[in-house]
């Protein structure tokens, strides 16, 4: 059952935000037209159909479930290919590279079940995790520097920020060296120090967001705190590999529910107001949702040191939800107002 509820959480919840975010970003970047109609259709149909054998859980329809899965991040990471051949200047290769191997380890982790695995399971899930922490910095190495941008100068004449060029990529190639180690099979304790590195990485990274009193806006915390959650939390699971039991089951769900949590939320709060042609400044609303996330983290984070296990979970599921359902609540109504459009970007 942890297992299957890995699965939804990555491929499930966090790969619907990532479909949506690749086939609505990538056309900005590459200036190309974005797919739509029956295409997206597919794609939806897809995804929900390997939702629904997971909900129901009907044995009979894990092949189809399975190949569902597979096609759409097949598909999608084929789509990313073709956009980084079309225009090489976007710089798109690295991110189509991930792609492929988040639809690989999504056709791992479907084996594992099919084959009653749940080593093999478990291994891809890891692996699957690792591969869309690599996506995450990726994002937010083009989407940071856009925000910090807007935020010193809205008028857009200037741009005062310049990210540094040695942190553009340092998360990312330390992911792919945890990654690596655990693909090779290292020792546990190999893998502990590179998690930890790699955490270290991702806590570097917020280091491009202190530029004054600016840090503190809305939609600067919660992209660095997506990024500094997710270095914590590999960290932990780093501590996880060397003994801490404890401390790499709760760095899992930091890293999750809180780093990917707060990093999806905040993508799609400043796209949200960019692209609805709003101003910058995240509303109320939002500074609630992602209050929720973090409440919802630490609760569940606690459970795996001895807090009540039946209150932490349901409660975090709850606020974890509720997060979401606020955002949505707030941005609702504009997205569905067809005259409001924007040619600001954000990457």
């Amino acid at each position: 059952a942890y297992l299957w509820h890995g699965q939804e959480m990555i491929f499930g919840a966090f790969g619907a935000a990532l479909v949506g975010f690749v086939l609505s970003a990538m056309p900005e970047w590459t200036d190309t037209p974005p797919l739509s109609g029956r295409v997206l259709w597919l794609a939806a149909g897809a995804w929900a159909a390997a939702r629904v054998v997971g909900l129901f859980g009907v044995d009979a329809l894990l092949a189809p479930a399975a190949a569902a899965d597979v096609l759409l991040f097949g598909g999608l990471a084929a789509y990313a290919t073709r956009l980084a051949w079309l225009r090489p200047a976007a710089r798109l290769a690295s991110f189509a590279g991930w792609l492929w191997g988040f639809a690989v380890a999504s056709a791992f982790v479907r084996i594992g079940f099919l084959q009653g695995d749940p080593v093999l399971a478990s291994w891809a899930l890891h692996a699957a995790l690792l591969v869309f922490l690599g996506l995450l910095t990726l994002a937010l190495a083009r989407i940071v520097p856009v925000v910090l941008n807007l935020v010193l100068d809205p008028t857009q004449q200037t741009t005062p920020f310049r990210p540094h060029p040695g942190r553009r990529h340092l998360a990312a190639g330390m992911v792919a060296v945890a990654l690596a180690g655990h693909l090779a099979g290292v020792s546990p304790a190999v893998q502990g120090f590179l998690l930890i590195g790699a955490g270290a990485a991702f806590l570097d990274r917020v280091g491009d967001a202190f530029v004054g009193r600016a840090f503190f806006r809305a939609e600067v915390l919660v992209l660095a705190g997506g990024a500094a959650l997710s270095g914590v939390g590999l960290a932990m699971m780093g501590l996880g590999r060397l003994g801490l039991v404890e401390a790499g089951l709760a760095g899992l769900h930091v890293t999750t529910m809180g780093g990917l949590g707060l990093a999806v939320i905040g993508v799609f709060a400043v796209a949200g107001r960019l692209h609805t042609g709003q101003a910058l400044r995240l509303p109320g609303l939002v500074v609630a949702a992602v209050l929720l996330v973090l409440a919802a983290t630490a609760l569940r984070a606690a459970t795996a040191f001895g807090f009540d296990a039946a209150i932490g979970h349901g409660a975090a599921s709850l606020l974890w939800a509720g997060g979401f359902l606020l955002w949505l609540v707030g941005y609702a109504p504009v997205f569905a107002d067809p005259a409001r459009r924007s040619n600001d970007g954000c990457g």
